[in-house]
């Protein structure tokens, strides 16, 4: 993956095999990397989280399932 761009919506796959997007923030004064859930609005910086995720792509540009 290339380097994510700030403000721009991620989705991403939980330990679980959940997907959600997230809004890439990127790093504050220290360094510490944040994050905000598209579904809630809640903010978080990666540090906080207490499982294991990846980042399939940008939200508009990852492959969705077909109905059908």
């Amino acid at each position: 993956m290339t380097e994510l761009i700030r403000n721009t919506l991620y989705l991403i796959e939980l330990c679980s095999g959940e997907q959600q997007h997230w809004r890439y923030r990127g790093p504050d004064a220290r360094g510490e990397i944040w994050w905000q859930d598209s579904a809630s609005g809640g903010e978080f910086s990666e540090t906080s989280l207490m499982y294991a995720w990846k980042i399939i792509g940008r939200a508009d540009e990852a492959p969705t399932e077909s109905q059908g």
